[in-house]
């Protein structure tokens, strides 16, 4: 009787050809995938809009995206630790309206109304750290309450108007102070070529980044956010760690609103509106950076650099504003799908291949 012997395909092993590949492939897609984008869209504006390649264009670009960025990095801290602040919006709204009322109400130098601005911040990121660490009320719950209470503190001591030089008060007299040329210093002055907004968020990311990435404390904060409970039975604090970024998250919106009072030059009530959006988008983008698929400064400092010349570039090409709104939305899709499902895919695969 003949027998028939049955050929199985060899099993694929990783350190065959094919294997390899496949697994370089993916993981190459995964790490640098959102950076070539970046890279492309770049070039292409480069290549085809002639007044792109200028340099004042370049530093125009980062000085409007430094807000968004500054803000982002607060949130990517919160984010660190499991959570998300979505109070930022508001605290930068808080914080022009807190530094037109120093100068142009009370008559302050542009310095006073700095630290008065900067500890709006702290305090407001406090408020927020109690509300979720002592009193156990969940980050967006906790966030999202203060963020409506904010808005409408910041309209009650100016009865809803405006602030600027001229202002009349509630006794019927002329707001006596305006905003000093050293603080419209904020956004219009620069250290050579390079804006001081420009420079201000350069310096947050790398300490940003530093804090996170090179030192205990910020090992701590991603063991938080992984697994609060495993930190606290490792003997992390979990609640001081906690209450630290949401301390650091409100005095960064602080400082964001401090270039946007700045840069608008009277206290627009509406401003901050619109942040808190761009800033957690920006956050949420920087997770597919380098395939880290958790929130860092690096990959949200470059988020917010690739949402800002895609702005730029479309609005040289002259697309219509709306068209804003779905270029953010459709780079945060693309970010999201690198960050997590093409991630998620290769890790499955690497799993799957025995070892």
């Amino acid at each position: 009787m003949a027998t028939t012997t049955t050929m199985n395909k060899p099993e694929m092993k990783p350190d065959q050809p094919g294997a390899k590949s496949r697994i370089d492939i993916r993981d190459l897609l995964v790490r640098y995938g959102f950076i070539a984008v970046t890279v492309i869209f770049f070039v292409y504006f480069l290549a085809t809009i002639p007044a792109f390649r200028m340099s004042s264009t370049m530093f125009s670009m980062l000085k409007f995206t430094s807000v968004v960025a500054i803000a982002g990095l607060g949130v990517t801290v919160t984010m660190v630790v499991g959570g998300l602040d979505l109070s930022v919006g508001a605290t930068a709204g808080m914080s022009v309206t807190v530094a037109a009322m120093t100068m142009v109400i009370y008559a302050q130098q542009g310095s006073v109304a700095i630290i008065a601005v900067i500890v709006a911040g702290a305090v407001i990121g406090a408020v927020n750290a109690i509300m979720i660490v002592w009193m156990k009320i969940p980050d967006l719950l906790a966030t999202l309450a203060s963020m409506f209470l904010i808005q409408g503190l910041k309209l009650v001591p100016v009865d809803g108007q405006s602030v600027s030089s001229g202002l009349i008060l509630r006794d019927g007299t002329v707001a006596p102070g305006k905003f000093t040329p050293g603080f419209l210093e904020i956004n219009r002055g620069s250290l050579g070529p390079v804006p001081y907004p420009v420079i201000i968020f350069a310096v947050l990311a790398v300490l940003t980044w530093f804090l996170l990435s090179r030192t205990k404390w910020g090992r701590v904060m991603y063991a938080i956010g992984s697994n609060p409970e495993a930190a606290r039975l490792a003997g992390a604090r979990v609640g001081r760690y906690k209450a630290f970024a949401y301390m650091l998250s409100g005095v960064y919106a602080s400082i964001a609103g401090l270039i946007l009072a700045s840069r608008i030059g009277q206290g627009d009530i509406s401003a901050g509106n619109s942040l808190l959006l761009d800033a957690v988008a920006v956050a949420l983008v920087g997770t597919s950076v380098l395939g880290a698929a958790k929130p860092n400064a690096f990959g949200t400092a470059l988020g917010a650099i690739l949402i800002g010349i895609l702005l730029t570039g479309t609005t040289m090409m002259n697309f219509q504003y709306y068209w804003q709104d779905v270029v953010k939305g459709l780079v945060l899709v693309v970010a999201l799908i690198f960050s997590f499902t093409l991630s998620r895919r290769k890790q499955r695969f690497v799993a799957a291949v025995p070892l």
